[in-house]
């Protein structure tokens, strides 16, 4: 088992890092990711953490769940819609036989499908390898034949990998992965074969994690969103950065909360050198523009460990 965030990935300043430059010298690759997910009214036990809060069946937060798929996420498509702004989804792949409509309007938008494993009540947790990675394997099938789209990008089904994750990722053919909360720019993941990169995503403007954990008011949110973007245009101007917008239907989609998201969204778009893009295509550039760069800069200041005597 790896012990130490050093053997998932190396460490790094940003400020000594080749510059990293996107397309027509956008400052900031900006990407949404809705996380569109599925959750079982009874899911099979779990050894590692428990899907609900409360007792089986825990209709309360399980109808506010439902209620992303069978309205927010409506709403989210209209202020993406009038935006121009493509999501990538963070999908329970399981939505895709449980909830074909959504499914097909995503598609219709181009928008990208990345996997958030089968359903989000079902975690890793106790697999072996094998039954780990048919998980993936599941992940990768069903993109291809409801998309018909090669699966690119994996988010953890509620950030719970194991010590494996990557290496199945890598060997699958996966380009990155959004479980890292560690950086600003994508970066190289160690692994046993092949490669696989982190590409940024965010708890900090997470709307899980500010409704439900924080208790931010809809316009402080925003706010937050916004106080982001300063920073990291800025920063940019120098090096490339890459900003995460994580929603989830549930939460966004009500009513109240949509302004301040769709002006927090207006306010980016009033700026110039950004490039709104979805996480295939910012890991793609990455891959043709700058892995190789940063792979032999590692290797250049990579010390190796001293020799036992």
């Amino acid at each position: 088992m790896k012990q130490s965030s050093r053997e998932f990935y190396e460490y790094s300043p940003i400020i000594d890092r080749p510059e990293l430059v996107w397309p027509n010298s956008a400052r900031l690759a900006v990407w949404v990711v809705p996380n569109i997910e599925f959750y079982e009214l009874l899911p099979p036990a779990s050894p590692g953490r428990s899907p609900w809060p409360r007792p089986q069946p825990d209709i309360l937060h399980y109808s506010l769940r439902d209620y992303g798929n069978r309205v927010g996420i409506w709403r989210l498509f209209e202020i993406l819609d009038r935006y121009g702004v493509r999501g990538s989804v963070a999908l329970n792949v399981a939505v895709a036989e449980h909830h074909p409509e959504i499914i097909a309007a995503c598609l219709e938008r181009g928008w990208e499908l990345l996997a958030h494993g089968i359903y989000n009540t079902r975690y890793p947790y106790g697999m072996d390898e094998e039954q780990e990675r048919e998980m993936i394997e599941d992940a990768i099938a069903t993109v291809k034949r409801c998309a018909g789209t090669q699966l690119r990008g994996w988010l953890s089904p509620a950030l719970s990998p194991t010590e494996r994750t990557y290496d199945l990722l890598a060997d699958l053919g996966i380009w990155y992965t959004c479980d890292f909360l560690h950086d600003d720019q994508p970066f190289p993941v160690n692994v046993r074969g092949g490669r696989l990169i982190s590409l940024p995503y965010s708890i900090e403007i997470n709307d899980g994690s500010s409704y439900l954990r924080w208790s931010r008011s809809p316009h402080d949110y925003g706010a937050a969103i916004k106080a982001q973007f300063e920073q990291l245009y800025e920063e940019g101007a120098e090096s490339g950065r890459v900003m995460c917008i994580p929603l989830h239907p549930f939460l966004s989609g009500q009513p109240h909360r949509l302004r301040p998201l769709a002006e927090a969204l207006e306010h980016i778009m009033s700026h110039p050198a950004i490039w709104f893009a979805t996480g295939a295509e910012i890991a793609g550039w990455y891959y043709a523009h700058a892995y190789d760069r940063v792979m032999a800069y590692l290797a250049s200041r990579t010390t190796p460990p001293p020799r036992d005597h």
